[in-house]
């Protein structure tokens, strides 16, 4: 029986593995959620969540005062049923990030089960569209880092196969920003991805301006220009711009993204599992997108994103962001620049119990 017999949370500290900076933050740590099921039957699922520095000990509390105990006694297998009821029982908070990445937790531990018990890799589970995904490299690209840096960080990351590279912009001065990006684009030649982030610093109007600027640098996209509310004023920079606009890891219901799209306001777009509540509503996203001809290239968490992204047909890049090194025993495999899909059953992800025993603050 898949009944589940015991669901236990708890939070794991681990430090930056570099200085990421952007306009408006810095990424102190990753304070990560970890949900464990049992079941009758002998399963087992580890599912997970995180935040870049605050708020753990709410998603943590939310998980152990209130979700957790509607768990016990359900049937594991009932995972979009679960899901629902978890977010019925939590609608005082919701649409919000701390129930989104409390519901992440566990339905990525329920998403693990249920693949184990079938003997399949996730992404095959859930759709099994292709076994590898391109990689985008962002850590050199941060905000803090001179002209010179970016240059050499984006060369290193063509040279090791990348075939694309992501740049933070926001200075303060819009020329500096297309000087830099323009400095990048000239080493790497035109065969060559780069896109930016703007970590919704901007106003529409400020946008549009540094868009123009940034256009005769054939950008994949421009993500998070604006605050994710201003759908609005997305849509009009959308429209003003041929350069695609990116949005999602700061979107955290499905509504979201179906407004964004019907408005065409989206030209990418980049759900992130753990803050749209998990892999349940993140495939329902993703084929939204499909529906609408939209690509998917999900925000972080690149250990999860390569199944799903794998699962899917209209995925089109994963972030290649290490952060899961100090408590996973292997890495994802890379060949060519690209992530190859994992064959074990389950999240694909080989967790390091006693590195994580070590880092556990909760």
């Amino acid at each position: 029986m898949s009944t589940i017999t015991r669901a236990e949370a708890y939070l794991v500290d681990i430090p930056v593995e570099t200085v990421r900076t952007d306009a408006v933050q810095a990424f102190l740590k990753q304070e990560t959620l970890f949900v464990e099921v049992r079941t009758a039957d002998g399963g087992h699922g580890t599912g997970y969540a995180y935040t870049i520095g605050t708020g753990g000990t709410a998603v943590l509390a939310l998980l152990r005062d209130y979700l957790l105990p509607h768990l016990v006694g359900r049937d594991a297998a009932r995972v979009e049923a679960l899901w629902r009821d978890l977010h019925a029982a939590t609608r005082a908070t919701a649409v919000g990030a701390i129930t989104s990445l409390a519901l992440a937790a566990i339905d990525t531990a329920l998403w693990d089960l249920r693949a184990r018990a079938a003997g399949l890799p996730l992404w095959v589970l859930a759709g099994g569209a292709k076994d590898r995904i391109p990689l985008y490299d962002t850590e050199g690209g941060w905000l803090h880092l001179t002209e010179d840096e970016l240059v050499a960080g984006a060369k290193a990351s063509q040279a090791a196969g990348w075939p694309g590279v992501k740049l933070k912009v926001g200075k303060p001065n819009p020329a500096e920003d297309a000087a830099r990006i323009g400095a990048v684009r000239a080493a790497l030649g035109d065969d060559f991805d780069v896109m930016v982030d703007a970590n919704q610093s901007l106003t529409a109007a400020e946008a549009i301006r540094r868009a123009r600027l940034l256009e005769p640098h054939q950008l994949a996209w421009f993500e998070e220009p604006l605050p994710a509310d201003d759908v609005a004023g997305h849509e009009l920079l959308a429209r003003a711009t041929s350069i695609p606009v990116a949005v999602g890891e700061s979107m955290y219901s499905i509504g979201q993204f179906a407004e964004y799209l019907r408005r065409q306001a989206a030209g990418v777009v980049q759900v992130d599992v753990a803050r749209i509540g998990g892999i349940t509503p993140w495939l329902k996203v993703a084929h939204l997108a499909e529906a609408c001809n939209v690509v998917v290239c999900p925000h972080f968490l690149m250990e999860l994103h390569v199944s799903l992204c794998a699962a899917v047909p209209n995925s089109r890049y994963v972030e290649h962001i290490p952060q899961l090194r100090a408590i996973t025993r292997t890495e994802i495999a890379i060949v060519d620049g690209h992530a190859l899909a994992p064959g074990e059953p389950g999240l694909g992800i080989d967790w390091d119990r006693d590195a994580i025993e070590d880092r556990r603050v909760a």
